[in-house]
């Protein structure tokens, strides 16, 4: 491909491949192309950070879609390709973006499942952006709906294709028209407002066929849409599986790379940049974010509960209501003659990083022994308490560790000591020493406190709660330099236990915080609505509150204008 680059760019093109192939060679697989890389970077018009974004986003998509080592010359995908309900035209508009067409009366979904059709349009709309053109002047999406029926259309499909191609594909959409909606999908209420992300419906209109020459010149339109276009043997998808037979998809081996020891958390199809944040903030306020939340709570947990509703296991529980998914439970070593391997506490992943934190609830007195068995096996460096032992009369926490400096308590088989305890305005840090006396060996661990935040309710300032996790944070990363060559797991080091009295309220919105930050940090975007439902699907029920959904709104904003993202170049 002869791309003509200027200096900028190929100077980012060199960024970004020296950033992705760090990524490559850790996993062992083939480094990226300049030109695949090109192709990411036009797409976010040379922003280096956005396009890893974007490269990781469609990756993982590919992946989760199982779009995958695609064979286009054998069936179904073949006969997919081949049915016009997808194509490139073969000529462009007047600013030189290609034109795509998907055909929705072609489309019939008790013949092909969704899951073919999004093999045939990754597959067409990737061959269509190798071309340096389209990737430069961008693409134009064309939906026909003309002529279909209720029978032709595929509401998470509809979502899906639109909702990819802003965010996880690699090309610049110019414009989507929807062309000849028809009745049913106009009233009694617009079905964009389903399928679209408020940032793509900008960019889509919905316009009536005889209106579409309007916006682009009748020599770019085929003679007849509805489904009428014919595909005949030199048609663009005819001659590209002709020319691509035997092709070896360059991003294949990538996409390949399995999800299953990457966390939740990774940069998706809808982060938005401090400004959008801040303005979604002000056009939605308090009722309108408290919806969002309304919407998460409605949401039935995606797991079982058959471990924490064991008999045995009932009086292990703070709260009956609260429990953990045995799909994410943190599970005990087994030891002779006990009946259950169960503790209240559940593996919760990190921005990146698989098993971040362990949530759990704060400890009842006759689960001290197993908070500081899980707390010794899980090789945990840093706790977190976010709540007092008694509020408002009312007990939410025991006295699991020696509170006075010199103290000492054995718990089952660990012995923890008390060594230093620090007094902040609104947080105690005490240095604990850890002695398990099965093996004799010793280790430290941090303990913090913080002090300012009431049940069920926010903190005062959000800004205490950010220099808190600032401390909690730098202590983690001393604590994991410390170990050395000791430690092999994830850079971060291993979980951090985080607990307040369910752990899940207080405990959820300082994770969600944490994750927020991080990936604003890395890649300068975050989503609070999508990262608190991830936590969900690991700690049941994370975040209690509307006001607590609210406040992580609020203290990014104050975090954002504290650090100066909020500028209006941004």
């Amino acid at each position: 491909m002869a791309a003509t680059l200027s200096a900028e760019e190929e100077q980012a093109t060199k960024q970004f491949l020296e950033e992705i192939n760090k990524w490559t060679s850790q996993h062992g697989v083939s480094p990226l192309s300049w030109d695949v890389a090109v192709k990411f970077l036009m797409a976010r018009k040379f922003d280096v950070l956005r396009a890893i974004e974007l490269f990781h986003s469609y990756r993982e998509t590919r992946l989760r879609e199982g779009i995958v080592r695609l064979q286009p010359q054998e069936e179904p995908l073949r006969s997919e390709l081949l049915s016009g309900k997808f194509t490139i035209l073969g000529v462009r508009d007047p600013s030189g973006a290609s034109i795509a067409l998907y055909t929705a009366k072609l489309h019939h979904p008790n013949k092909s499942g969704n899951h073919v059709v999004l093999q045939a349009l990754f597959y067409l709309l990737d061959r269509a952006v190798e071309s340096f053109e389209t990737q430069r002047n961008g693409l134009v999406f064309i939906y026909d709906m003309a002529g279909s029926s209720y029978n032709n259309f595929e509401l998470d499909l509809s979502k899906k294709i639109l909702n990819l191609l802003k965010g996880a594909f690699p090309a610049r959409l110019k414009k989507v028209f929807i062309v000849g909606a028809p009745v049913w999908f106009r009233v009694p209420y617009n079905l964009l407002s389903l399928l679209l992300k408020e940032k793509l419906r900008e960019r889509v209109q919905m316009v009536k066929m005889a209106d579409l020459r309007q916006h682009l010149p009748r020599d770019c339109l085929p003679e007849h849409l509805g489904g009428c276009l014919a595909l005949d043997v030199y048609g663009w998808n005819q001659r590209l599986l002709a020319e691509q037979n035997g092709r070896v998809d360059p991003v294949d081996e990538l996409v390949g790379i399995p999800l299953e020891d990457a966390s939740v958390h990774t940069p998706g199809l809808d982060g938005t940049h401090p400004t959008e944040f801040a303005a979604h903030l002000g056009r939605a306020q308090r009722t309108g974010i408290y919806q969002e939340y309304e919407e998460l709570r409605q949401e039935q947990p995606s797991g079982t509960f058959h471990c924490a509703l064991a008999a045995c296991n009932q009086e292990r529980n703070r709260y009956g209501d609260v429990l953990c998914l045995d799909q994410t439970r943190v599970r005990l070593k087994s030891r002779r003659n006990e009946r259950s391997d169960y503790i209240n506490a559940s593996f919760m992943d990190g921005y990146k990083q698989k098993n971040a934190y362990i949530g759990t609830q704060g400890p009842l007195e006759k689960t001290y022994g197993d908070f500081w068995r899980m707390v010794w096996e899980q090789n945990v460096l840093v706790i977190v308490m976010t709540t007092r032992t008694d509020e408002g009369g009312r007990r939410k926490c025991g006295q699991y560790w020696p509170l006075q400096e010199g103290g000492q308590e054995v718990y089952g088989h660990v012995a923890v000591v008390s060594q230093r305890v620090d007094n902040h305005s609104h947080y105690n840090q005490t240095t604990l020493e850890l002695h398990n006396t099965e093996t004799c060996e010793q280790r430290q661990v941090t303990h913090f406190q913080f002090l300012s935040w009431p049940d069920y309710g926010v903190p005062s300032s959000a800004l205490c709660l950010l220099d808190f996790l600032g401390a909690v944070k730098q202590q983690q990363r001393r604590a994991v330099k410390a170990l050395g060559s000791q430690w092999r797991g994830h850079p971060l080091g291993p979980p951090m236990v985080v607990h307040c009295s369910a752990g899940i309220g207080r405990t959820g919105t300082f994770c969600a915080l944490d994750i927020c930050l991080s990936q604003l940090q890395d890649v300068g975007t975050l989503n609070v609505y999508q990262t608190v439902r991830r936590m969900r699907t690991q700690r049941a029920f994370s975040i209690q509150t509307p006001e607590q959904y609210y406040f992580c709104h609020t203290a990014i904003l104050e975090h954002a204008q504290r650090q100066g993202l909020l500028s209006t170049n941004q």
